[in-house]
């Protein structure tokens, strides 16, 4: 099987290098975004893989089914970017890697939160000024504090589990909710109600429709004045605009930020010597309470190791005619 991966990095060859080390697999690796400007380079290749940027829409696919692709293997847990009716539509497979490791993003969203609150990356860089004041530093005890998790699957179960060590309160939404959390004292309330009382809300939920922009104006003049509001899955799940507005009016007193909704054109590259076109990204960063990070949540050697591990198993499966453990489709997910 030939397969064609977009959006690669150098910790992308290393990874699925290792995990094909038996080279069953003939891997092609292209820092290219998937579009439907780039779709040719897919020609002679069974199946691509792509990761959370890449854009898997209805004329991709039908690009894609034309040379004879058969499997689109995601690189990550999230979707959201592919259409699944077109691609159920050609013939084509979808598979994903579904938990590759919860507790790296679990552990980051935790360290925005101690980070944000006691400005450590401030504190870090007036340090190294010979700026010892410890004016505009001050945070708050994390213990008692009533925080909110936005979906509890493997990541927010993670998430509420390292939360237990603060002595806080935790209240949680989940369509689904989990009667693990709830018998170990994590409260299931609806959204209105988890604005209302919590001090930091931390967003661990998928993209989908009723998910796009669920931070919005009417969520953000629900919250408490002064909310921490973390988010370390999908930028979309956030309006920009809204949280803004939330920042210059002090309703929000805190944001971090690990996606971005219009992430595609920045994240994963080095643009230092660039100027940033986009100005409401540009305008989140002179907030002083506001910590942005590239998309690197998911980023340590267990998570990266998994996911190629994973994905080459969801390969192996497709080549040998075999049902996937990881498919996703219209009307199911698996994994």
């Amino acid at each position: 099987m030939r397969v064609a991966f977009f959006s690669t990095k150098q910790w992308v060859r290393d990874a699925f290098d290792r995990a094909n080390a038996d080279q069953r697999f003939e891997f092609t690796y292209l820092e290219a975004t998937l579009d439907i400007h780039t779709v040719a380079l897919a020609d002679a290749h069974d199946a691509v893989c792509v990761f959370v940027n890449d854009a898997v829409d209805a004329e991709v696919i039908a690009a894609l089914s034309e040379r004879g692709v058969r499997c689109i293997a995601l690189r990550c847990a999230g979707f959201n970017n592919v259409d699944l009716n077109a691609a159920h539509e050609h013939g084509i497979v979808v598979v994903r890697v579904p938990a590759y490791s919860p507790h790296a993003v679990a552990e980051h969203a935790l360290g925005m939160m101690l980070a944000l609150n006691r400005r450590y990356h401030r504190a870090f860089n007036r340090v190294r000024e010979g700026n010892f004041s410890l004016d505009g530093l001050l945070g708050f005890d994390v213990h008692g504090k009533t925080i909110g998790v936005i979906g509890t699957g493997r990541i927010g179960q993670v998430f509420c589990g390292l939360l237990r060590g603060f002595g806080c309160r935790i209240v949680a939404y989940d369509k689904y909710p989990d009667s693990g959390l709830a018998d170990g004292g994590v409260e299931y309330v609806n959204l209105q109600s988890l604005y209302a009382a919590a001090d930091i809300i931390s967003l661990h939920c998928p993209l989908t429709h009723e998910t796009y922009h669920l931070i919005n104006d009417y969520a953000i003049r629900s919250m408490k004045r002064g909310v921490m509001i973390l988010n370390t899955s999908r930028g979309a799940l956030i309006d920009t605009n809204s949280v803004i507005n939330g920042l210059k009016s002090g309703r929000i007193g805190y944001l971090g930020l690990d996606v971005y909704e219009e992430e595609g054109d920045l994240f994963f590259e080095d643009l230092s010597d660039q100027v940033i076109q986009d100005d409401m990204f540009v305008r989140l960063q002179t907030f002083p309470n506001v910590l942005i990070t590239a998309h690197q949540a998911f980023f340590t050697m267990e998570a990266v190791n998994s996911i190629a591990d994973v994905t080459v198993g969801n390969l192996d499966a497709i080549a040998n005619d075999d049902e996937p453990e990881n498919v996703v489709g219209p009307d199911r997910v698996h994994g």
